[in-house]
């Protein structure tokens, strides 16, 4: 019976029996499964989005802001139509994960396509990091308006995320199949809370009796005073940026295209009819959001609670026992979505960068799956990374959102260029249509791009833009190795696995007669070289006589010992000597072969050096040199002694 080691016990407890890979094709998600997994990111957006572009028009316009905030939804919502569009194109053409990664590596090759994979990548990270944040912010703006002012919570923000993004990491290791039954519920009902918010709404708006939030309460952002210009005083610029912090509602549109490895066949089919109805549920959430803003005037505070869609809650249910129940629904679903938004990348980015690992853009690891069919590395590399912007930023998600739509716009720019070209490039019904659609798709969403990196560039969007042209410098470069690799192996001669020296020699470094030294010599004599030799430095002449003395006086060995004086104990550079003066006639190759001795306490580890392996890296860029570290349990060897049983020294 074979023995599990105790860390692969404890893997297996928490995250369950290991999946086959012949079971990977079963890890698949049906539409209704899908929509609530991929479209959390995207529809949960809409928390937020209208609650960014008040928080800059208010303080330059006031509450004429209210006004302005239709339109610029409005303008928003035309982009979504044309993306919709756009990525309806991407899923039926491509049905591989990797969305416009894959588009732009088709259609302009692997090194233009990393832009698309750097921008892919950027955008998983921080969407991680914003939605949970913002879902942090949701519950405490329950407690503030159910506590009535009360937020004792605000110091839970960053620890409250922290163990979120652990949770989501948890809960994707486990697989595919579990993630989608636990991330799809919370979208459904985030839409249905939200639903009732919009019905009451309404209601209670044609009956006059919907209030309007104050805008003069303590700590509310400071309002402005509209002028008699151009959109209220509004200058371009500011309409812009408002813009800019509108189009955050747009990200997790491309989740679909980027995780459609994850739907049941006909893939593309299936992925463009969850993405129309992602996108019809999407701009619905949206608009309704910026209109009951428009009607309550409910607004943004400095702190960031409550939200806004927090306060068009308790606005449109009242402060009665029922209204409480309802605000209690909306704001848990709210955070549930948020949170499960977050769940998004965990699920389109370890299949991007195994797919660019695959092109040899990023190390090889990222394509293993693991115990239970995840992409576990790329699971555990966002999830490092995620942790760490929390961490920069303290949770907070104004900061967050100004490094946000960089990203997805450049994909949503890159996707749009490629289906351009592709269509081109062919004769088909509705060419002229297809053409025209990506390429508005390709130039609106590259002013969205620029528009953002003008407008935020000093609030923390020239990160993004540094981070962008170094990260594609950092997938090349790992491509470039690989490629150097692969051609070094193409360059070499027929039968380059033959020997290419006319004698083998095996040096067995000893440091003390035990059961470890005596496993390394019968394996070098397994090898069956032209010498074996058995070699000590002698750094402590007193130790170098007793080993000496008990070597020549023991029958277990048939090596004798070589004695190799290092009076200046720098051990690594004459085991260097050594090997270079044994392989310089160059018909000569060396293996050296070091017992590693392992202890199952701290106290044997604490009481034997483990001086072979830093000299055994010394070894290691020498020609001719081979370095084998002969792993040797030698607890497991005590406890046979001692229980008088003869020790297998293998």
């Amino acid at each position: 019976m074979t023995l599990d080691r105790p860390m692969y016990r404890v893997k297996r407890r928490l995250l369950g029996t290991p999946l086959t890979t012949e079971r990977a094709g079963e890890e698949k998600l049906d539409n209704r499964t899908a929509l609530g997994v991929l479209a959390s990111d995207c529809i949960s957006s809409s928390a937020y989005g209208s609650e960014e572009m008040l928080r800059v028009l208010v303080p330059v316009v006031g509450a004429a802001a209210f006004t302005m905030v239709i339109p610029v939804t409005g303008a928003i919502l035309l982009v979504l139509l044309l993306l919709t569009l756009c990525y309806s194109d991407v899923v039926t053409i491509y049905t591989r994960a990797g969305g416009s990664y894959v588009v732009a590596r088709e259609n302009f090759g692997p090194n233009v396509a990393q832009v698309a994979a750097v921008a892919l990548l950027v955008d998983y990270v921080v969407t991680v990091a914003v939605q949970v944040s913002a879902g942090t912010s949701a519950l405490i703006s329950l407690a503030h308006l159910v506590g009535n002012g009360w937020t004792g919570l605000d110091h839970l923000q960053l620890p409250v995320s922290v163990a979120v993004i652990v949770l989501l990491a948890y809960g994707n290791l486990r697989g595919v199949r579990e993630a989608g039954r636990m991330f799809a519920l919370p979208a459904y009902l985030f839409i249905a809370a939200m639903s009732l918010v919009f019905l009451v709404a309404a209601v209670r708006g044609l009956t006059g009796e919907l209030p309007h939030a104050d805008l003069n309460a303590p700590g509310v952002v400071p309002s402005g005073t509209p002028g008699d210009g151009w959109l209220h005083g509004a200058s371009l610029f500011i309409v812009l940026r408002s813009f800019a912090n509108g189009g955050s509602s747009l990200t997790g549109l491309e989740a679909i295209s980027n995780g459609i490895s994850a739907f049941r066949e006909p893939q593309g089919r299936n992925a463009r009819h969850t993405l129309v109805a992602m996108s019809c549920v999407l701009a619905v959430l949206v608009l309704g959001v910026s209109a009951l803003a428009h009607y309550t005037h409910a607004v943004p505070y400095t702190d960031g609670t409550p939200t806004v869609i927090a306060q068009e809650a308790r606005l449109a249910f009242g402060n009665d026992t029922l209204g409480t129940a309802g605000l209690v629904f909306v704001q848990l679903a709210t955070a549930l979505v948020l949170y499960t938004g977050a769940n998004t990348p965990f699920t389109g980015f370890p299949f991007l960068a195994s797919f660019v690992a695959q092109d040899r853009f990023l190390p090889r690891l990222l394509t293993r799956r693991g115990h239970r069919l995840a992409f576990s590395n790329g699971i555990v590399t966002l999830s490092a990374l995620s942790l760490a912007l929390l961490l920069v930023t303290g949770a907070n998600v104004d900061k967050l959102v100004a490094l946000y739509a960089i990203g997805v716009f450049t994909a949503f720019t890159m996707a749009g260029s490629g289906l351009t070209a592709y269509h081109l490039r062919r004769r088909e019904p509705l060419r002229r249509v297809k053409i025209g659609v990506n390429a508005l798709a390709a130039v609106v969403s590259a002013a969205v791009v620029l528009v953002f990196a003008v407008t935020k560039f000093t609030e923390g969007a020239w990160l993004v833009v540094v981070v962008f042209p170094l990260g594609v410098w950092t997938l090349i470069r790992i491509n470039r190795e690989y490629r150097r690799e692969a051609a070094a192996l193409e360059r070499l001669p027929t039968g380059a696995d033959r020997p290419r020296t006319r004698r083998h020699q095996v040096f067995v470094l000893v440091e003390t007669l035990d059961l470890a030294t005596l496993k390394a010599l019968r394996y070098a004599h397994e090898l069956r070289p032209d010498t074996v030799r058995a070699v000590h430095f002698a750094i402590d002449e007193a130790h170098a006589r007793r080993l000496s003395a008990l070597w020549a006086s023991t029958s277990a060995t048939s090596v004798e010992l070589e004695l190799v004086d290092c009076p200046d104990r720098r051990l690594r550079h004459a085991m260097r000597e050594l090997a270079v003066r044994t392989t310089q006639d160059g018909d000569t190759s060396l293996t050296v072969l070091v017992p590693r001795r392992m202890y199952a306490n701290a106290l044997g580890k604490l009481l034997h050096r483990g001086t072979g392996e830093k000299m055994s890296r010394t070894l290691e860029q020498l020609p001719h040199v081979a370095v084998t570290i002969l792993p040797f349990n030698a607890s497991h060897a005590m406890h046979a002694l001692e229980s008088h049983h003869l020790p297998d020294v293998d």
